[in-house]
């Protein structure tokens, strides 16, 4: 073991410090807390010099992968990259001084990022309006659900408590559906790995509340039948919602609420680049159609005659409070600040470039993954393993695991695996739009590699990573019984 391999606790020596915080310059002493509050025992922390605990950190950090160290092509993620210009603008003092609770006549300059970024999201997507307020896509999601279910009872139609959700969706559509207290009903999809219409049918009624798709699919396909699926759900008395991680390639070229789609959420988090993974920051703004506008929730802001801007707090038609102020505002900056630096032209570039880089890695590998539906993709696309797994050398056969593991190996991060569960050994790749042709190429060089090696010698798949800090965890026990604490 490395000396910086050591955990912090084992570099530690009493008596070192790697920083002193000043004398308690309040008049506040222990005593004035409530015994209740107070620990019984000092809490055990290493004790090491400052260089040690620097370097702790450092080493920590470059154990992670990041997109800003590598190539992430993790399918249904959209794990973008985020320049650096929309950290600056996050990080201006102006912003990041402001208080939620000060008197909006102080902000008026973040309203007016409110608003604007609310109208451009609209214009995007073909919505009437935003709420900038869900935290999250999932969060999004419960939300256009709740405007759903407002709407309905609104009007007095009770018995609109099912909601359709195709078996390809994302797995966050019947959670969010079930959190809302409505019942799932699958619909299946057809060989094409589109909607099936036919099987559609059946399941329409005066119970269903709404459909959740994803358009395109979790597949990268785009359903084709959305306009008669629309015409249909619409006819029985049911809305649309349109999950939007799949947005990227539609940008500029096709708008959900030309489709048919009622209600709609966005995960800023994807596509309009702003950080994202390890549980947040997020952002799931969420758009409406003009009859859903007064079911969005509050506080809203809305532009006064005089040119000023308002925070709306109360609404007897709104479907309630979502979060306790109005969304994270830093992630808001970010995406308001990515739009305005692609315009009207190059956010329709996104798009095309999100769908042409998937299109050129699945052709390019074609020759050495199964590739079930072979057609035309958008944003990314699902191989079901490969195609030589090499068990005919008398071994067990590589498996998508084996190939996502390898991988690290190369310095990228694996696609997302196993999902969707349409396919036995999924492997699901989307490139995004902001990679070049030379990392897709490098890509594309080392996944061929690893199909080779898979032929030759399963075994070194089997046993990879090989140079990662650690190689294969128990991943079943360690979320069972996890260990949170070192124990020297």
């Amino acid at each position: 073991m490395k000396y910086y391999d050591k955990l912090v606790f084992e570099l530690s020596k009493p008596g070192r410090t790697a920083y002193t915080l000043p004398n308690n310059g309040f008049k506040a002493s222990l005593s004035e807390i409530p015994a209740g509050l107070l620990r019984s025992e000092s809490p055990v922390l290493p004790e090491v010099s400052e260089p040690d605990l620097v370097r702790h950190y450092t080493n920590l950090s470059q154990m992670n992968f990041g997109v800003d160290t590598g190539f992430y092509p993790l399918g249904s993620c959209t794990m973008k990259y985020n320049p650096k210009i929309n950290e600056e603008i996050a990080a201006m003092p102006a912003f990041q001084g402001l208080h939620p609770l000060q008197d909006e006549s102080t902000i008026q300059g973040a309203l007016e990022v409110y608003y604007e970024m609310q109208k451009a999201l609209a214009a995007i997507t073909g919505m009437k309006r935003f709420t900038l307020n869900p935290c999250a896509g999932a969060h999004g999601e419960l939300t256009g659900l709740m405007i759903i279910r407002n709407y309905h009872l609104l009007r007095g139609d009770t018995a609109r408590t099912k909601v359709i959700v195709p078996d390809s969706a994302h797995g966050t559509n019947p959670a969010s559906a079930a959190v809302c207290g409505l019942e799932i009903v699958e619909v299946k999809s057809g060989a094409n790995g589109l909607v099936d219409v036919e099987s559609l049918r059946p399941l329409l009624g005066p119970d269903i509340a709404g459909i959740m798709m994803t358009n395109p699919n979790t597949l990268g396909l785009f359903e084709k039948d959305i306009k008669e699926i629309a015409a249909l759900v619409h006819e029985c008395g049911g809305l649309l919602y349109y999950d939007g991680a799949n947005m990227n390639p539609l940008l500029g070229m096709v708008r959900p609420g030309d489709m048919g789609f009622d209600v709609m959420h966005l995960n800023l988090h994807k596509t309009f680049s702003t950080p994202h993974g390890g549980g947040g920051p997020g952002s799931g703004p969420v758009g409406v159609c003009e009859k859903l506008a007064d079911c969005l929730p509050v506080p809203r802001v809305e532009k006064l005659e005089n040119g000023k801007f308002t925070v709306v707090g109360s609404s007897k038609t709104s479907a309630g409070r979502v979060s306790a102020f109005m969304g994270n505002f830093g992630v808001i900056l970010r995406a308001y600040a990515y739009i305005l630096m692609l315009g009207k032209q190059n956010v329709k570039m996104a798009g095309k470039l999100a769908t042409l880089s998937a299109n050129y890695i699945k052709e390019s590998l074609k020759d050495a993954y199964k590739l079930p539906i072979p057609t035309v993709c958008k944003h990314e696309f699902v191989f079901d393993g490969l195609i030589d797994d090499g068990s005919s050398t008398g071994k067990p056969g590589a498996t998508t695991l084996d190939v996502a593991k390898r991988l690290l190996d190369f310095g990228f991060h694996a696609p997302t695996i196993y999902f969707p569960l349409l396919f036995h050994q999924a492997l699901m790749i989307e490139p995004t739009e902001t990679e070049s042709k030379e990392t897709l190429d490098a890509f594309i060089d080392v996944m061929h590699e690893i199909a080779r090696e898979a032929a030759a010698d399963p075994d070194i798949l089997h046993n990879a990573p090989h140079k990662a800090p650690i190689t294969r965890p128990d991943e079943t026990t360690a979320a069972r019984n996890p260990i949170l604490k070192c124990e020297l």
